[in-house]
């Protein structure tokens, strides 16, 4: 397994509760930044994901 599935996977889990802090706290700075660690860990996971794909199409 690449190293950016699980690494992806930890950011998007680690904004989806910052931008849930944010959003109970009213605090919409760090929903935002929540926001936007969430989706790029979504990047970051599919990234690792296509390399997987390559690797075990080419064996």
């Amino acid at each position: 397994m690449d190293n950016n599935r699980k690494d992806g996977a930890s950011h998007e889990l680690k904004g989806a509760v910052k931008e849930g802090v944010g959003k109970v706290t009213g605090d919409r700075s760090k929903e935002l930044s929540g926001n936007i660690e969430k989706n790029a860990g979504k990047v970051q996971r599919e990234v690792g994901k296509a390399a997987d794909d390559v690797r075990d199409a080419a064996d």
